[in-house]
């Protein structure tokens, strides 16, 4: 369950495309944790920028500023403005959680005897995934700076962000590294 979002964007006076005449503001969101797009009723009177951090649940008590999920959305279902505020968030998203992501560099494996999930990301070939195996058997990278500075990789951050950006648009890929199906 979703606990934080990052706020795509806000919509305060609702979807164009609700029916009727009593419109909710929404709020476009991606929670931090599952990585799913959300769109969320807004409490009366908030108001919200694209990459601001909202509580989904109440946290010590405290009522979050939202008044409830409404639903899950697809990434068809975004208004460009949350397509345009998606990259900068996910690299927030990735930054933060910064062990989570690099646990992929220091343990992917070998999907067969000639592909390796490291060729998922977009970028990495053969020879760079072979440098970042050698690399992690001597030790396991402790940062995004670390493995930059050993594998000569550049900004190892942005391309988990590109990989997550794929398989949040739907993609087809048979593999899912870091978004559920």
């Amino acid at each position: 369950m979703e606990t934080y979002a990052i706020v795509l964007d806000h919509l305060p006076n609702g979807r164009s495309t609700d029916r009727g005449f009593h419109r909710e503001p929404v709020v476009i969101g991606l929670g931090i944790s599952e990585l799913k797009f959300l769109e969320a009723v807004v409490a009366p009177g908030a108001r919200f920028a694209p990459g601001a951090r909202i509580a989904l649940v109440p946290i010590d008590g405290k009522a979050p500023p939202i008044g409830h999920v409404r639903r899950r959305l697809s990434a068809d279902e975004l208004t460009s403005a949350a397509r345009t505020e998606l990259g900068p968030a996910l690299e927030v998203i990735v930054r933060e959680d910064a062990p989570r992501y690099l646990k992929f560099f220091n343990e992917a494996g070998a999907v067969s005897r000639r592909f390796h999930l490291l060729e998922l990301l977009p970028g990495v070939g053969k020879k760079t995934m072979e440098a970042i195996v050698a690399e992690r058997r001597a030790r396991p990278f402790a940062s995004f700076a670390d493995l930059e500075s050993r594998v000569h990789l550049k900004s190892p951050e942005r391309l988990i962000v590109a990989r997550i950006e794929r398989e949040l648009m739907g993609i087809d890929d048979k593999y899912r590294l870091f978004v559920a199906p």
